[in-house]
């Protein structure tokens, strides 16, 4: 790996992971006496009004679209853009954003194995001991987040499964865009095709549902907050995707889950109301950002 693209990566990375932190912050505030779907709604609207406009500016009139890459980034849009933040805001909103994040962080598991076995990206024994770290933290939260001790939200073994649901979902998406970027399609197109993509079939969920939000309540108090949500997911999404397209998969991914440390911060400064960070919760954080130190040094 070019060492000059492996220390982008990581900068790109640690920029990714201090957006979604404050994504993560956000939704959880706004969705106390709101909803999880109203704030992706919000959400998937400002990446749209960001990214796409963006992209057809930019990259006027070359787009480098093949039809592989269209169905690369609609597929991602569909896997991890869609399914993948209904799991995860939903879980925020249910567990909270102290135990979503650390939980979501077991992505690199799912993400490493799919790249290896699909782009056959080489993983190194230190991959593998920040791998086994990460997974050490999230069983100690989750185990934490099951006994209920100091837990605000819902404990149960369905609401535990959301974000690593999210995780799996997550996981997939990289290794997509990474088949994207391949056919030599420009960021900002590749994220401009997912989030249409995600946008409209999120919203067909929802008018078949007869569930679709009202001007009203997208207009209310909590919108402010997913309007943050956004702003930072869209932040993340050009961070996220930049890192990707100079540096692997199997370290990128791994360094975003430095997130959930910085959440358990933010949690502790802004959410004392919502949430309770317990030393438990905070040492499982620990154990998660030291194996993607643990990544970043055998990078």
């Amino acid at each position: 790996m070019n060492p000059t693209g492996a220390i982008l990566g990581v900068l790109l990375a640690v920029g990714a992971a201090i957006a979604v932190a404050v994504q993560s912050v956000s939704v959880r505030v706004g969705t106390d006496d709101g909803r999880a779907t109203d704030a992706l709604v919000v959400v998937l609207a400002t990446n749209i009004l960001l990214v796409v406009p963006a992209a057809a500016v930019i990259h006027y009139p070359t787009y480098s679209l093949t039809l592989r890459a269209i169905a690369a980034f609609v597929a991602a849009g569909a896997v991890g853009t869609l399914l993948g933040r209904i799991f995860y805001y939903t879980s925020i909103e249910r567990i909270g954003a102290s135990r979503s994040e650390p939980l979501k962080a077991s992505q690199p598991l799912h993400a490493t194995a799919i790249a290896v076995v699909v782009l056959g990206e080489r993983v190194t024994a230190g991959h593998v001991a920040g791998i086994l770290l990460i997974v050490a933290g999230v069983a100690a939260i989750s185990w934490e987040t099951s006994r209920g001790d100091g837990a605000d939200g819902d404990s149960s073994a369905l609401a535990l499964a959301l974000p690593l649901a999210a995780a799996f979902l997550f996981g997939i998406e990289p290794t997509l865009a990474k088949v994207g970027f391949a056919e030599g399609t420009p960021i900002l197109v590749g994220l401009a095709i997912k989030t249409v993509a995600a946008t409209a079939g999120f919203l067909a969920y929802l008018r078949a549902r007869n569930d679709l939000p009202s001007l009203g309540a997208l207009a209310d108090s909590n919108a402010k907050w997913y309007a943050v949500a956004g702003l930072a997911n869209t932040g993340f999404l050009c961070l996220y995707y930049l890192a990707l397209s100079v540096a692997p998969v199997s370290v990128v991914v791994p360094i975003i889950q430095t997130s959930p440390l910085i959440v358990m911060v933010l949690s502790v400064a802004f959410l004392s109301r919502l949430e309770r960070v317990t030393w438990k919760l905070l040492a499982g954080a620990c154990i998660v950002v030291g194996g993607a130190v643990v990544l970043t040094a055998f990078a």
